[in-house]
């Protein structure tokens, strides 16, 4: 059940993306409706008929078919649809002013601990974790 939900909702993500709709496919039969209607009318074929609602005869077709204003309407694909992405881009104009470490002169080796000298220590850089 889960593959199928997954295939399913994967397909109509690819849809949408392509542009189409639930409404589009509910009216293919219009769409075939009125290509028929063109064929036997006007003698048109596919290519035409999809030139003429789709293509570059849309515009001419439309002004000299005003009569058909409402079967247009109703055909598949004549939505508009806009996406937009806004993005922001923000530069962090934050300067820091970190000034060069101290280092005390070096000396002898020693086998016991002794405590850093260096001044990035007592400011607070360098710190172990706490226990929270």
């Amino acid at each position: 059940m889960n593959k199928l939900f997954s295939i399913i909702l994967s397909f109509l993500v690819l849809l949408q993306s392509f542009g189409l709709h639930f409404d589009d496919l509910v009216q293919i039969d219009e769409f075939v409706e009125h290509a028929q209607f063109h064929s036997e009318q006007y003698g048109d074929n596919v290519i035409v008929f999809i030139s003429k609602h789709y293509g570059k005869l849309k515009a001419d077709h439309q002004k000299e078919h005003q009569e058909e204003e409402q079967e247009h309407e109703e055909l598949p694909f004549q939505h508009q649809s806009h996406t937009s992405c806004l993005t922001d881009f923000a530069i962090n104009t934050y300067i820091s002013e970190f000034k060069a470490p101290e280092f005390a002169e070096f000396s002898v080796a020693t086998f016991y601990y002794q405590a850093s000298t260096s001044s990035l220590h007592s400011k607070g850089l360098f710190q172990p974790p706490r226990l929270s």
